[in-house]
């Protein structure tokens, strides 16, 4: 079975712990959530088909050691499992973006998994699989995109009820154009939480453009 390909490209990771580095991005088509503050909706349709082996292929094109895959949701995609292994077994840090809706049991051990907690004005809290936390290890990440001060505050107490950050780094990031960052930054320094406030690199240098 093929893969459905969005976009390869190489560019500068914008977010969580591997922000900054050099990193080849492979984009998959596909997301069955529709988040209300979704800044990738041209990838959930449409898309070329690719096999693992183009993708390798077109991947070694860059000098980068990094590449993260995402989407939509790559795990939308019965082959995205079988890609993160053969971009693991090709020497590459494999990092995977994922809704956090989807099972991320099966993954390959040395795929980073940066999965997100959708906070209610997401518009699709209820798509949480919670099964997935006890699977997360200290090399995974959680993180949630706040979206207004009642998102903060839900985002807040989930850290705490379920020990977020025992299991590993957990990320806040402001959505853009409804919180304001230093609204955010003021909220975790004033409730004093284990977290790691994050702005989207990307963003900030080329604003919300494709294929950066």
């Amino acid at each position: 079975m093929a893969l459905r390909l969005t976009e390869i490209f190489f560019s500068l990771q914008g977010e969580a712990s591997r922000v900054g580095l050099p990193t080849v991005f492979v984009r998959l088509t596909g997301c069955p959530l529709r988040c209300k503050w979704c800044d990738t909706t041209y990838s959930f349709t449409g898309g070329e088909p690719a096999t693992i082996a183009s993708v390798l292929a077109e991947v070694r094109k860059y000098p980068a050691r990094q590449v993260c895959v995402t989407g939509g949701e790559p795990l939308s995609q019965k082959e995205c499992p079988a890609l993160l292994t053969a971009l693991c077994d090709a020497g590459y840090e494999v990092s995977l973006e994922t809704s956090g809706a989807l099972d991320i049991a099966d993954l390959d051990p040395r795929v980073a998994r940066i999965m997100d907690l959708k906070a209610p004005d997401s518009g699709e809290c209820a798509r949480n699989r919670w099964e997935n936390l006890p699977l997360l290890t200290a090399r995974d990440e959680i993180k949630i995109i706040i979206a207004s001060r009642a998102d903060y505050e839900w985002a807040r107490d989930v850290l705490r009820d379920k020990a977020l950050d025992s299991l590993c780094p957990v990320l806040f990031s402001p959505a853009q154009g409804d919180v304001e960052p230093r609204d955010l930054a003021e909220w975790i320094i004033e409730d004093g939480l284990n977290v790691r406030f994050q702005l989207q690199l990307h963003k900030i240098l080329w604003g919300n453009l494709q294929g950066k």
